[in-house]
């Protein structure tokens, strides 16, 4: 039976994904002007974005680790520590729709998908022989980091890390990153926007380590898309719109790893209650418009507690960023461990 709604979430899903990544922007703008102020001696006009330790992974991670074995949620970088404690429950409950819905870099994939699809008449795939080991990769860096952190680090190094003035300028250095970009780290970001314009996703499907984390937690989500065999008409519009290139229509429960919960495959099914994203077969059903809704309130709830509740601005002043700067310019080694 043809579908009696033809309501498609994407345009919206794109809108939440532009949304965040103006978000983004508007971080970094704020972030770098209370940095540049700092730098030239002067009270900052605007506050540091909190958000801005969305870009410390490495950092929440280790703070991550230390909580749970002293139950301190240090205030060093404690916004990072939330947006990564917000990420692992999406991925619990919401499966990889983090990637498809808030991550920039997400969205920056599908982008350079487009300019792809332009510069091809066929989509450019690996076979599978090297595709399957090349998924693997992010697999292995974020096993580097969980092995690192979760398991070499005592509370002695967790502690030296956390209030050293490496991690407390981890902020800086990441701004720096970008504001004095190096002409290697040009060349290597150069590399992967074109190896991500004729790979598909290269970035996301291969190397990115927050894609792995949130692939693995995928399979614990009781979320997934469900196909109905019975009344499948076996049209493939589904496999044919899917951005991961998962085989859609020879699936009944879609459990792969790199589904990102985009909804694009249901949109496309042209039949009623044949594609569908629910927790059970035959109960649980989400609509395109309640998960986008669920995996919003996730932020904006996640982030507003963080604020009521004190875990959300550092407690590094502007005094001791302005210290931290002027020790770099000093030492010419910016940022080392004390």
């Amino acid at each position: 039976m043809e579908k009696s709604n033809t309501f498609n979430i994407q345009p919206y899903r794109r809108a939440i994904q532009l949304g965040f990544a103006a978000l983004c922007i508007l971080i970094g703008v704020q972030f770098s002007v209370f940095i540049g102020q700092v730098e030239q001696g002067i009270t900052p006009s605007v506050l540091r974005p909190a958000g801005v330790e969305a870009f410390l992974p490495i950092s929440a991670l280790i703070s991550l680790k230390y909580w749970l074995l002293t139950g301190v949620f240090n205030k060093v970088h404690p916004a990072g520590l939330i947006l990564l404690l917000i990420i692992i429950v999406t991925g619990l409950f919401l499966k990889r729709g983090f990637c498809s819905w808030v991550c920039p870099a997400g969205l920056a994939s599908e982008y350079l998908a487009k300019v792809h699809g332009l510069l091809f008449r066929k989509l450019l795939t690996l076979p599978r022989w090297l595709d399957y080991p090349l998924r693997g990769l992010k697999y292995l860096i974020l096993l580097f980091f969980l092995w690192s952190i979760m398991v070499q680090m005592n509370v002695v190094y967790l502690e030296r890390f956390i209030y050293s003035t490496y991690n407390k300028a981890a902020d800086i250095k990441m701004l720096k990153f970008f504001t004095q970009i190096s002409m290697t780290t040009l060349l290597v970001l150069a590399g992967l926007v074109v190896l991500s314009i004729l790979i598909r996703s290269f970035w996301c499907r291969y190397l990115c380590p927050y894609g792995a984390l949130l692939g693995a937690l995928s399979w614990l989500s009781p979320l997934k898309i469900r196909r109905n065999q019975d009344t499948c008409i076996n049209c493939q519009k589904c496999t044919k719109v899917c951005p991961v290139q998962i085989l859609v229509h020879k699936e009944t429960s879609v459990l792969s790893d790199e589904c990102n919960a985009c909804l694009q495959c249901v949109d496309a099914c042209p039949v009623s209650d044949t594609l569908y994203l629910s927790v059970g077969r035959s109960k649980g059903r989400m609509s395109g418009w309640t998960y986008a809704v669920i995996i919003v309130l996730v932020f904006l709830l996640g982030t507003t507690l963080a604020r009521l509740t004190g875990f959300w601005q550092n407690n590094i002043s502007v005094n001791e960023y302005r210290y931290l700067i002027q020790q770099a310019t000093q030492t010419g080694h910016p940022y080392y461990i004390e």
